[in-house]
Order: C-alpha cells, then structure tokens, then sequence
C-alpha cells in the first residue's frame, strides 16, 4: 500500500469526467490514497458527491492555497493553461495532464496540439484511457512525454440492477448534452423512423440542461415539433447519479435499451452503466465505446452518420429474445475488467 495525496481538476462536476472522479477516488481510497477534488465552477453533479473533499474555485489566491496543502501529484483533465498557471501559483510536484473525451477526433487533435507547448514545459507526464484515437494522435504528438494508458474505472456492484415495477410500454433512453457530438438528431431521427415499427414506444432522453447552447436546444425543439415527436419523448433533466441505475433498470426490464448516437467518446460512462442495470446498449461506433461493445455478443453497432442501419439493429433487439438475454449477460460479464483494484494498481505506477 502506497500513502499519497493527490488532487485532480477539473472544468465542473457534470457527465462522464464527474462520474469517473468519484469512482476513482473510491478506488484509490480503499488503497491509501487520500482524493481531493478541485473544479473552477459549480455544475449539476455536486449533487452526487459526498465524503470527497472538494473544492469550487477560479480565485488565484484560493487555488494557491488549496494546492499548496502537500499534494503528491495533481492531475489537470483537458484544461490547457491550467498546468502554466499551477506552475505559476507555487506548486512543485508532479503534475500530470489528464486527456479524456475531447469530443470529434478534430477537435482532440487541435486541443493535443494547442496542449503540446504547455504539457511539454509544465507537466511530468500525460494520462489518457485505453481509446484508440487517443491513443494514436498522443503517441504522434508527444513523443518524449511520459504516458500513462488504462482504462477508466466502474464498480459495477455499487451502480447495479434494481428491481421496479415493469414499464407497460418499451422505452428506447439516451444520454447526453444538448450538443452536435452527443448527436441528439440521430437519436430523434431514429425515435421518428421506430415509431412505425414500434408505435408504443416511448422514447427518454436524460439531458444536463445547465450546459449546451441554447440556439442548439432551439433547434432541437424545433425538430420535436416538426417530427411530431412530442407525446412519445420525454426529458429527463439534472437526475441524480444514483437514480440512474433505477431508469436503466426500467428501460432493460420494459424490453427496450439504451441508444448511445455519440460522433466520438473517449470513454462513455452511459454505456457501462446500462450494462451493468442489464439494459442492452445499440451504439454508433464512437471509438471509446469499443472498450464495452463487441457487435452481436456485449452490445450491438450500427453504421456511423447512418441512423437508418439501427433500426433493423434495433428491432432484432426487442424482438429476438435470445439474441437479447445473450447480449445482457455477456455485457455484464464484461464489465469485470474496468474494476477498481486493477484501476488502483495502474495508477499507482504513476505515482511511483
């Protein structure tokens, strides 16, 4: 057992990056590791924290003090200057920049390579998931840096299954922002195209509605108007983390699954979590994903920016009952290698 101090930042507390903090201050906590959080502004998911120090602040003078409490290494996720800037403010330790998600391949390789300058003069190394594009533009662009690559961490015993009363209707769910990479007209594409296999179908979107762009959620609800979309979908907004394992379990039980529409993701907390409720999960092929979905045996995939090829994806979903329970329990059998002691053990070797 290794005794440290460590503290990761970020932007807020919300969607995957909130989540993943959470599972892995538990994990390193059950090894000796003592986890303080740090975000430069409020967001929904300070709802979901509890017995995690954490700090909200973009004051100089609070991050100077905050950082110079003896950590043993800071990690800084996606926040480029950042690394300068905690250099600046006095602390001398081991600073590691963290890449997660990063949105469409495009738009990691401008950030990796507006990073570059900064990680190379502020940092002790870069750390990034077990993605493959990820994996190959850091290894293009950073040669001689120190990397660092597993796979993010998930408890599947804590976010798990839940008993509740079966649903009447099927209900295909969605997870994200009101953003272009989440890909939310692909998921409203296909409720319109599966409503005329599927009349009964309803269709959930959970959605953080204090983030995104507001002329985005224009359009989106210009769309649900004009689709004639309104009495079948339904939003879900700001639901605590822990509620969300209720809803996954109702989607899997009422014989529907989780529709994952992303462009790109760097991980995909959504996707595991269904999983491991034993809701099936019918993704684009967004790169993180492939970590959990192996076609036809943990998950299934349809054609990228072609919603059309889903729906046949889909339909053998709900109607075909043994590729369903298959696909359920292999999916779940899966989620073993994302656990937090092997998660612990990697992120050890960092601090070592």
């Amino acid at each position: 057992m290794i005794t440290a101090k460590i503290l990761f930042v970020f932007y807020l507390p919300s969607g995957g990056m909130e989540t993943l903090n959470r599972q892995r201050c538990k994990a390193l906590k059950n090894h000796g590791i003592d986890c303080h959080l740090l975000y430069l502004q409020n967001g929904t998911g300070m709802q979901n924290i509890s017995e995690i120090t954490t700090y909200i602040t973009n004051n100089d003078e609070e991050i100077k003090r905050i950082i110079m409490d003896d950590f043993d290494a800071i990690f800084v996720c996606s926040d480029i200057n950042l690394l300068q800037r905690i250099r600046k403010l006095g602390f001398a330790g081991k600073l590691i920049y963290e890449v997660q998600g990063l949105g469409s391949y495009q738009n990691a390789e401008k950030i990796l390579l507006q990073a570059k300058p900064n990680v190379e003069t502020y940092s002790n190394g870069i750390l990034f998931p077990n993605t493959p594009h990820l994996i190959n533009l850091i290894h293009a662009y950073y040669p001689s840096t120190p990397k660092y690559c597993f796979h993010n961490c998930f408890d599947k015993d804590e976010f798990c299954y839940v008993s509740m009363e079966k649903p009447s209707f099927p209900i295909v769910g969605w997870v994200g922002r009101i953003e272009e990479n989440k890909n939310w007209k692909d998921y409203l594409e296909f409720s319109f195209r599966f409503l005329k296999h599927r009349p009964d179908t309803q269709f959930w979107m959970f959605i953080d509605d204090t983030l995104g762009d507001q002329k985005e959620r224009m359009k989106f609800n210009r769309l649900v108007t004009q689709m004639g979309l309104s009495t079948s979908l339904k939003l879900h907004a700001n639901i605590p983390h822990k509620q969300m394992a209720n809803f996954f379990s109702m989607i899997g039980d009422s014989g529907g699954f989780l529709l994952s529409t992303s462009k790109v993701e760097g991980f995909g907390y959504a996707v595991i979590e269904a999983m491991s409720c034993r809701c099936p999960v019918l993704s684009s092929d967004s790169d993180g994903v492939k970590a959990f979905i192996t076609h036809n045996s943990t998950g299934k995939f349809y054609t990228n920016e072609r919603i059309a090829t889903a729906i046949p994806e889909a339909l053998e979903l709900v109607d075909n009952a043994e590729v369903r329970v298959g696909i359920i329990n292999q999916a779940y059998n899966h989620l073993n290698i994302f656990n937090l002691d092997t998660y612990a053990r990697e992120f050890i070797n960092i601090l070592k």
